[in-house]
């Protein structure tokens, strides 16, 4: 379900150590004595890119190690903060102003020129990679390039600088200064490439040096607990996630309040976690909360109140409560377009919508369901044009619903303007066009136009095969389809028990071998078996179906 949003990675920011007053605690960027300078646009030539501004004649060193190199004038500068302060804070703002000066040029589609200047910056700092200075300025910097180039997409290039950064940060002490920092970034980015291992360490190693300085329930640690939680969570350990979530939020009631806006992250967080673990109950006591949250800071009629509704509304979804759930998400639409918090396009009202129209349906509720779906077909056609490709989806649920009342002549119409769209911008071999088609064959079928549902479906099968594989669900879907179609045609029945046995096949190491769909077809294999003659294959089968009978005979059709 559609709700409160949350980021792949963090928005570029180093401000923790700094607000809270201990940056006179800090070592300086440069190096002790020298500082980068980035410049964010490409009229200066390569070398002018990161540039170390050197003290006395003096070149900076880096710590790398276990120590920090010795000999360099330390004593100088720790007895001078606000020339630490300056310093970090001018090198803190070149890297946030290269950062948003990226996100600008992409925004604005010079994508080009933004990956020029990050390869640029990426040029320079491997300079001084091959110098052999490797300290906390050159992984800030690549840190920096890294969510750059996460904005651009190139997921790869960010792989690369990532090996880099672990490199580096191997090497540097846990009181360097923005290291914390850097780190939740790291974590950030290897759990969008799926690299969950990595994210786990760096996330621990970030609240190993927050722990220590500032104690076990301090608000500084709860971006690497959320990260860590996220990390858990895809790598099937939701029990852990949970504990996190628990922690997270008893740290934000503690320190800032039991209706703080903060706990809104944390709670959908958890409560989307409930809900795939079936605990309803848990979750539906989140999400009530945060439109508690919302309702008390913002006012009944506010837009986000409105969207924490349709968040409540999956909860009581999910506990079987469906009346109830439509109700929120009524209202929840209402008020979000009352308050004009979304456009009538956002694709979280349009999946509102949707979610709202296949609950209607679900409830027998058929006119009000397509209503919804017809104004959703509206919106798409007015903000994007008529026959646009985000028109399928729409027509093939509005299909989808005509069928269920038996109006398939309506379906069929709104089938082949799908078909239509698709065909006109996609190869005609694309398997998109196959989830239009497949639902034709199967209209043709119920039209009794056998001959021609039974060309639909064979051209499905072809063009999956060609997509999947032979042995793939979706074309064991097809299969399926034509299998029933071919039985009424009266087609040759070995060719027919052949495609069931693929089918069976395909269930059984797809979805198991004892799920339902797998025993209907292991159900008409027998028949032909037995229509055949081929009785040294029907009696083993047969046995397994009698086993499986008497395992599952509630849920077997007789």
């Amino acid at each position: 379900m559609t709700s409160l949003q949350c980021f792949n990675w963090l928005p570029f920011s180093f401000p923790r150590r700094i607000q809270e007053g201990v940056s006179n605690c800090l070592l300086c960027p440069g190096c002790r004595g020298g500082c980068f300078r980035l410049y964010q646009t490409g009229l200066y030539p390569p070398h002018q890119l990161l540039k170390l501004q050197h003290i006395n004649g003096r070149k900076p060193q880096f710590a790398y190690g276990a120590a920090a190199v010795e000999g360099l004038e330390r004593s100088k500068m720790f007895c001078n903060p606000n020339a630490r302060k300056n310093v970090m804070n001018e090198f803190e703002r070149q890297l946030e102003e290269l950062f948003t000066q990226v996100k600008l040029m992409i925004k604005n589609g010079n994508k080009e020129e933004a990956i020029h200047i990050l390869q640029a910056n990426y040029e320079t700092v491997r300079e001084q990679l091959d110098d052999g200075f490797k300290g906390i300025e050159q992984a800030a910097i690549l840190d920096t390039l890294a969510l750059g180039y996460m904005c651009v997409g190139d997921l790869k290039i960010v792989g690369h600088l990532l090996k880099m950064l672990k490199e580096i940060i191997f090497c540097v002490e846990d009181d360097q200064p923005l290291l914390d920092s850097i780190l939740v970034h790291m974590g950030s980015m290897f759990s969008a490439i799926g690299k969950f291992e990595d994210a786990a360490l760096v996330y621990e190693r970030c609240l190993k040096i927050l722990e220590k300085e500032f104690g076990d329930d301090n608000p500084f640690l709860i971006t690497p607990l959320l990260g860590r939680a996220k990390v858990f969570r895809a790598t099937g350990r939701s029990t852990k996630a949970i504990i996190i979530y628990h922690r997270v939020i008893k740290i934000l009631e503690w320190k800032r309040g039991l209706e703080s806006e903060e706990l809104v992250v944390p709670l959908f967080s958890l409560g989307d976690l409930c809900i795939s673990e079936g605990k309803t109950t848990e979750a539906e006591s989140c999400f009530s909360r945060i439109l508690c949250i919302y309702q008390k800071l913002y006012g009944e009629n506010d837009g986000r109140v409105g969207i924490a509704m349709s968040s409540l509304a999956h909860a009581k979804c999910a506990k079987g409560e469906i009346n109830e759930a439509i109700n929120l998400y009524k209202t929840g639409l209402w008020v979000i377009n009352e308050s004009k918090y979304l456009n009538s396009d956002d694709d979280r009202l349009e999946k509102m919508r949707v979610d709202l129209a296949e609950l209607l349906h679900a409830t027998g509720r058929e006119q009000e369901s397509r209503e919804v779906l017809q104004e959703c077909l509206m919106i798409n056609e007015k903000y994007k044009g008529i026959e646009h490709p985000n028109s399928v989806g729409h027509l093939l649920n509005l299909a989808t619903s005509y069928s269920h009342s038996k109006n398939y002549i309506e379906a069929e119409r709104l089938l082949r303007i799908c078909l239509r769209i698709l065909s006109a911008r996609v190869d005609r071999d694309d398997q998109l066009i196959t989830v239009p088609m497949l639902h034709l064959a199967v209209i043709m079928y119920l039209l009794n136009r056998d001959e021609e549902a039974e060309n639909f479906a064979l051209e499905v099968v072809r063009l999956r095969e060609k997509s999947y594989g032979k042995e793939s669900l979706p074309v064991g879907e097809a299969l399926d389809c034509l299998v029933s179609i071919q039985t009424r045609l009266g087609r040759d029945d070995s060719d027919i028990l052949a495609k069931l046995k693929r089918i069976l096949i395909i269930q059984e190491r797809e979805i198991g071998y004892e799920s339902e769909d797998s025993l209907t077809t292991l159900k008409k294999v027998l028949f032909y078996l037995n229509k055949l003659g081929l009785k040294d294959e029907l009696l083993p089968l047969q046995r397994r179906l009698q086993l499986l009978k008497a395992k599952f005979k509630h849920s077997i059709p007789a």
